[in-house]
């Protein structure tokens, strides 16, 4: 039972790699340290949310850091985007790689994201394993906002009534 069902979830995986659409294009802006707009061949505009991150929102520590490093990763660059879906918000969300490299995972690595866990399940299981070492080395170096001793996730800034009373 358990052998066909970790049969069927990496047919499901492989699946779902398979109708993942492909954008490339020049990185024409920065928005934070994980939403960059894409100008295709054709002139068209694409908001794209890295996938598999979580950056300091406008007023938190970092904020900026994180911008800028997104900025000396992509802007100006030929990025291309593997994507399934768009967030509530209609950006497009997916893997974005500049020059071969994952800029989501630079971000993790420099202590400028965070390991999104929330969305982890859109993750291959080999990209959930890279993302959560890389936090926990820049953790672990205290790099970039791992200086805070306690630095507050994005999530709970852009929605401090759902903090938890410790």
């Amino acid at each position: 039972m358990v052998r066909k069902l970790a049969v069927f979830v990496a047919l499901l995986i492989a699946s779902a790699a398979l109708h993942a659409e492909v954008l490339t294009g020049r990185v024409i802006k920065i928005a934070d340290g994980d939403t960059i707009t894409i100008l295709d061949g054709d002139n068209h505009q694409y908001r794209v949310r890295v996938a598999g991150i979580d950056a300091p929102e406008r007023k938190q520590p970092y904020y900026e850091a994180s911008k800028q490093n997104l900025a000396r990763l992509a802007f100006g660059r030929t990025a291309t985007v593997e994507w399934r879906k768009h967030d509530k918000y209609r950006r497009i969300v997916g893997n974005v790689r500049v020059g071969g490299e994952d800029v989501g995972l630079a971000q993790v690595r420099a202590g400028l994201a965070w390991w999104y866990r929330d969305f982890a399940r859109d993750q291959t299981p080999q990209d959930r394993k890279l993302y959560e070492a890389a936090e926990l080395d820049a953790r672990g170096s205290r790099l970039g906002l791992w200086r805070d001793p306690a630095p507050l996730e994005p999530k709970r800034a852009r929605h401090p009534d759902k903090i938890s009373q410790r």
